[in-house]
């Protein structure tokens, strides 16, 4: 074997061996901060007053002190705060989270399970629409500043930021419900959904999801538009912006390959930060809606003190939201190779 070969094998498995230790770094840095967030949660969600055990026998006028004892040991909740954490651990390693404290006493992975996609699916298709809206309204409105389009852009935009989700979601079934009845008003299904067939329920699913996926929309869309017309004028400034006009390159190609790419960057931050509002930001909307997701469960769960429920929840927030860091990282090295090549180096 040459020398030239020698070098070139030494230098792609040290690449390699760069790539293992950048990959065991994070994911230890992963498990740490995953474990940080349950024990800070753990220990607040036990700071709040009340406890299960004070709806079962708060109301109930035959349940005594010593009811209360019983369920309390039933619970585990007789137990020291770091006895009850290590035992909710050690289960949750096993992905077993435990039963709900709720009077179904139902497995809280079965009832998370069963309401996830509804949330989660909603807010992807709303993300979706809001890239494929925000960034071409951001871009145009970067490249024509101060024109007419970007000042009725801007008007529209400040409506959106002042227009609360709630308000604008009863003003959308008020008009779509009430007065057009184009759309339902609530719940997910109608009451002949199971006697349609594929397609018919795939309509009805549609127009019941319409009216929150219009408001998460609207709502979303309003500071990625401006974000982006921000991150787009930064970048039309730059020098190598410059030197590529006076290269003769179209205006297309300098603003939809080259300025777009490097404009994305502080967006992708954004939708990676954006991932567990997937949960957290559904309860209102739910509310209104009357739609059978995470959101209204987790709801449910802390005016219940529910503790396995609430941990079941936050640990779902929690993934998502490294899972959005990680997301975040390999999408900076999709649209900059530099990012990239740097942390192969690392």
């Amino acid at each position: 074997m040459s020398q030239d070969s020698l070098f070139l094998s030494a230098v792609r498995g040290g690449s390699w061996e760069a790539r293992l230790r950048r990959i065991g770094r994070k994911v230890l840095w992963t498990v740490l901060v995953l474990l940080g967030i349950t024990v800070i949660s753990f220990g607040v969600i036990h700071l709040a007053p009340g406890s299960p055990t004070d709806m079962e026998t708060t109301l109930n006028p035959l349940a005594g002190e010593a009811a209360r004892k019983q369920l309390e040991s039933l619970y585990g909740l007789d137990k020291p705060l770091y006895v009850q954490y290590w035992d909710w651990l050690t289960r949750i390693v096993q992905l077993d989270f435990g039963r709900s404290m709720s009077a179904d006493s139902r497995p809280v992975l079965d009832k998370i399970l069963e309401r996830l996609p509804l949330t989660v699916g909603m807010n992807l298709v709303s993300l979706m629409l809001t890239l494929l809206i925000a960034i071409p309204i951001g871009v145009l409105s970067a490249c024509r500043r101060n024109s007419l389009l970007d000042k009725t852009v801007t008007i529209l935009v400040f409506l959106g930021f002042a227009m609360p989700s709630f308000w604008l979601a009863l003003l959308l079934m008020l008009f779509f419900g009430i007065e057009l009845q184009w759309l339902p008003l609530s719940g997910l299904t109608s009451l002949d959904f199971a006697q349609r067939d594929f397609w018919g329920k795939a309509a009805d699913l549609a127009s019941h999801l319409a009216l929150p996926i219009l408001v998460y929309t609207v709502g979303s869309l309003a500071g990625m538009s401006r974000y982006m017309r921000a991150c787009m004028l930064e970048v039309l400034r730059q020098d190598y912006i410059l030197t590529a006009r006076a290269k003769g390159l179209s205006s297309a190609v300098v603003i939809w390959r080259h300025a777009l790419r490097n404009a994305l960057l502080p967006v992708i931050t954004l939708l990676g930060l954006s991932v567990p509002g997937l949960i957290g930001g559904s309860v209102i909307l739910e509310s209104i809606f009357a739609l059978p997701g995470l959101g209204q469960l987790f709801y449910a769960a802390v005016m219940a003190r529910d503790y396995t429920m609430i941990m079941g929840n936050l640990v779902i927030g929690a993934v998502l939201t490294l899972a959005g860091n990680i997301l975040a990282d390999v999408c900076y090295g999709l649209a900059d190779p530099r990012i990239r090549a740097a942390g192969e180096d690392r």
